[in-house]
């Protein structure tokens, strides 16, 4: 059988994949060790998505792996070799602040782990392709410096702006503030380019915005909507960082994201890279996500504002998918935001 190893396996896009590929008749081998439990607590774990997937899925082994350990992830692809056909790494350390406090931690599982996949993708399988979940923040606060205007409920850019249907791979990662989350993950974006332009393997970034879905683990420090809507629903409160929650982002379902990573797949390209995330079609700021979960559940949500922002935060970001639907037009958006927070409350 033909294998899709996946890092991050009990994470949302990790679980997404899992799922997809077993029901398209995959043998899926996932790597994940519930680092999220340690970077983010009793909110970040992800035992739970472990235990649906082995209960739901024949064919998915499950190695208790760091991605930071060299030795251990050689067994493995040493075990498996050439019967692997693609690899998802979307294994990560996810937070700015979290980063911020533990650089060293941050570096080295988002770039010395994606290295470590890379390098044992070339030895051991260097016909499979390799996807590699990248983010936004690589661009860091250079989306800030678009000429914005503050509306009543959001941040905006004129229609007549260069970047108003979305930012594409055309802008610029130099002369700005990532956060470290944002530089380690620059290392291993620019890795997987390099592994494909200069090795020749069929590699993919796909620049994320953000990522949500019913297998999210939202904690207080990532997973902005499903924190939120959990929050809003169970607690009826919700703090604002920054902006006047006023900051734009654009969401993509992780069952939207999963879809192009399978026509990638079909049809693979060489150290490419992608800007991935709800576009115009999907996306929100804070307070628009607020009005509308007290409009479907009929509450009112108590909103905290704290003054400072994030550092390397985004006031107003949202993808431009055009690049991407290019190369593959079969790909159709299935999630606005409105159907993602259905979703996401009833599963509360």
């Amino acid at each position: 059988m033909s294998i899709v190893l996946i890092t991050g396996s009990s994470g949302l896009v990790g679980s997404e994949s899992v799922n997809f590929f077993s029901d398209k008749g995959f043998d899926v081998v996932g790597i994940d060790n519930n680092l999220r439990k340690f970077f983010f607590g009793k909110d970040g774990d992800t035992s739970w998505i472990k235990k649906k997937l082995l209960k739901n899925n024949k064919y998915f082994r499950h190695h208790n792996v760091d991605i930071r350990n060299y030795e251990k992830l050689e067994k493995i692809f040493k075990r498996y070799r050439k019967k692997i056909k693609l690899i998802i790494h979307s294994a990560a350390q996810p937070s700015h602040d979290w980063a911020k406090n533990y650089p060293l931690i941050d570096f080295d599982v988002n770039a010395k782990g994606t290295l470590n996949m890379l390098d044992l993708t070339r030895r051991f399988c260097p016909n499979s392709t390799f996807i590699f979940m990248s983010t936004n923040k690589v661009y860091g606060d250079n989306p800030n410096k678009l000429k914005l205007i503050e509306k009543h409920d959001r941040y905006e850019l004129s229609v007549n702006h260069k970047y108003f249907r979305g930012i594409d791979e055309t802008m610029s990662i130099d002369n700005n503030t990532h956060s470290f989350f944002g530089v380690s993950k620059c290392y291993g974006d620019l890795l997987v380019q390099e592994y494909g332009k200069n090795f020749g393997l069929k590699t993919g970034c796909f620049r994320a915005g953000c990522i949500t879905g019913p297998n999210h683990s939202g904690a207080k420090l990532h997973g902005f909507l499903s924190y939120l809507v959990k929050s809003a629903v169970t607690k009826k409160k919700y703090t604002i960082i920054g902006y006047k929650g006023k900051q734009v982002r654009d969401n993509i379902h992780s069952s939207d994201l999963i879809q192009c990573f399978w026509n990638f797949f079909k049809k693979p390209k060489k150290g490419e890279v992608y800007n991935i995330g709800g576009g115009r079609f999907s996306n929100c700021s804070i307070i628009e996500v607020l009005d509308l979960v007290e409009k479907i559940k009929k509450i009112k949500i108590k909103r905290r504002f704290i003054k400072q922002n994030r550092v390397g935060d985004h006031i107003w970001y949202i993808s431009n998918m055009k690049k991407f639907k290019k190369h593959y037009p079969n790909w159709k958006q299935k999630f606005s935001t409105r159907k993602i927070v259905e979703e996401l409350i009833s599963g509360i």
